[in-house]
């Protein structure tokens, strides 16, 4: 199964550079890397990056992830996917720029 991180340009540029992260300072305050399944990313976007642009979706594998993956509830009682460790760019699968429209912001192709 795919779940997906939602980065600013600047926060995927550091990955790229560094080839590891512990995610964007929401991330950081909260001691783990916030990640959405495909029917939640939607929601996690008008939500948390209303407004914004230069935002990349970042799929991994959930699976490859191990115990540092924990399920836990959040946002309306669904479960959310959280990694307990730095985010490596080996993890990442694909990743590819949100655009955005007249309605907000528009999924890229390849969520599932």
């Amino acid at each position: 199964m795919q779940i997906y991180k939602i980065f600013r340009a600047q926060e995927w540029a550091a990955l790229s550079e560094l080839g590891t992260t512990g995610g964007a300072p929401i991330d950081i305050e909260d001691g783990f890397v916030h990640f959405s399944t495909a029917a939640q990313v939607q929601e996690t976007l008008d939500k948390h990056f209303a407004g914004e642009t230069d935002l990349l979706l970042l799929a991994v594998e959930a699976d490859k992830l191990g115990e540092s993956l924990k399920w836990e509830e959040s946002r309306g009682g669904q479960e959310f996917p959280h990694l307990y460790r730095a985010l490596s760019l080996a993890d990442v699968i694909w990743h590819r720029p949100i655009g955005t429209g007249p309605a907000g912001h528009i999924l890229p192709e390849g969520v599932e």
